[in-house]
């Protein structure tokens, strides 16, 4: 069904609409609600409730929209990993999409999970069965699920630390160098103390 908007514009999908117009504002640093989305997609400020009954439900979107492109973002142009060096790459890829997209990475982590959302539990899910087969494919013989955790914990942590200045890089390309060294050490000391 289409939905005509003050403007006279004309499109046939409403919440994909709200949901474009709201990361936008997000991207920008523009604080938002559910009635400032709605006069940036150019539609009623009753419209957005028939997607999101409130700024949660919106905010959980636009986190489910940042876990689907986090796993693009971790997917493009590799294949699961099958060296050690490839599995830092993913954990630099994780960084590198925090400090691209700074205002969506706070947003998907800096909130408690909406486990009523359908959409963002399944949205998460997918990146921790992406993580779980990668570690699987590199080291078989670890715990793929601690190993995971660990992981998750270093390039996360890694990536607040940028985002919040309390290590610097001259350039995101710099700090996801820097990451990957640091993933590819922790990896090191593993082995050298005879883990797989």
């Amino acid at each position: 069904m289409s939905v005509s908007t003050k403007k006279g514009y004309h499109h046939g999908d409403l919440r994909a609409a709200l949901l474009t117009a709201a990361m936008g504002m997000l991207e920008r640093g523009e604080p938002f609600s559910i009635r400032a989305v709605a006069r940036e997609a150019g539609v009623s400020a009753t419209a957005p409730y028939r997607h999101f009954p409130d700024r949660d439900a919106l905010e959980s979107a636009l986190a489910a929209q940042g876990l689907r492109d986090l796993r693009a973002d971790l997917a493009r142009g590799r294949d699961l990993p099958s060296t050690v060096e490839e599995l830092a790459d993913l954990g630099a890829a994780y960084v590198g999409f925090a400090l691209r997209r700074p205002a969506l990475f706070r947003l998907m982590f800096g909130n408690e999970c909406d486990h009523e959302s359908e959409e963002r539990v399944r949205a998460a899910a997918e990146v921790h069965e992406l993580l779980a087969a990668a570690i699987t494919g590199v080291l078989p013989n670890s715990d793929p699920i601690d190993l995971a955790l660990a992981g998750w914990g270093l390039v996360h942590g890694l990536a607040c630390l940028y985002l919040d200045r309390k290590l610097t890089a001259p350039s995101i390309d710099h700090a996801v160098a820097q990451t990957r060294s640091s993933f590819l050490a922790v990896l090191d000391a593993k082995s050298a103390a005879g883990g797989n």
